[in-house]
């Protein structure tokens, strides 16, 4: 059995999640939650940055990151599935999968400013520049054209949108009707996205 150490509310752990249910593998999947904040968590033995998500295989061997961990998943459905092996469309999903995730991670260390300095130390600047990330990020996925293929490059976008309306309220949806559109018909497409969506 491989073991998934994450959080339900990563958009990283997520996409994880939701690779391995539309490749055929969450049944052979344990997740478990972890604390990614206690220093006495294994996790920082398994992973030396303490970071989620991170995959234990059967003999004890650790993937991470996400990317990493969805590489493997696919390799073990076969390769090609969700990351393509025709260079036409695989570096287009990569590209993707990689604009995404930093639109998480930005989105991710805008929560993080507010969740772990204190209000007199909260830095506007860094805020803004992270929020920066995000706005250009999502410009430049609502300048693309979706086909409904579901591929890394997907999932990884329609997980850090989850994340966004998760965190952020769903602000982003005024400006951005593509994405908008893109992500309904995911959720329509990929059921394991409402399945792993976190209310709270």
């Amino acid at each position: 059995m491989l073991v998934l150490r994450s959080s339900p509310a990563s958009p990283f752990g997520r996409k994880v999640k939701i690779a391995a249910h539309h490749l055929g593998l969450i049944d052979r999947i344990d997740i478990v939650a972890t604390d990614t904040t206690d220093p006495n968590e294994i996790l920082r033995k398994q992973n030396p940055l303490g970071k989620i998500p991170a995959l234990i295989l059967e003999d004890g061997t650790v993937l991470y990151d996400s990317r990493v961990i969805v590489d493997y998943l696919d390799h073990l459905a076969g390769g090609g599935k969700i990351i393509p092996t025709d260079p036409a469309t695989r570096y287009p999903a990569l590209v993707m999968q990689a604009l995404a995730d930093g639109i998480a991670d930005a989105a991710l260390l805008q929560v993080y400013e507010g969740r772990w300095r204190d209000e007199a130390q909260q830095s506007v600047v860094w805020s803004t520049h992270q929020r920066g990330k995000v706005e250009r990020g999502l410009a430049a996925a609502e300048a693309q054209t979706f086909n409904g293929t579901i591929d890394a490059g997907t999932i990884a976008l329609a997980c850090a949108l989850g994340y966004l309306d998760l965190r952020f309220g769903g602000t982003w949806r005024d400006t951005h009707p593509r994405l908008v559109a893109f992500l309904d018909d995911f959720a329509t497409r990929v059921p394991s996205f409402e399945r792993t969506r976190v209310k709270t």
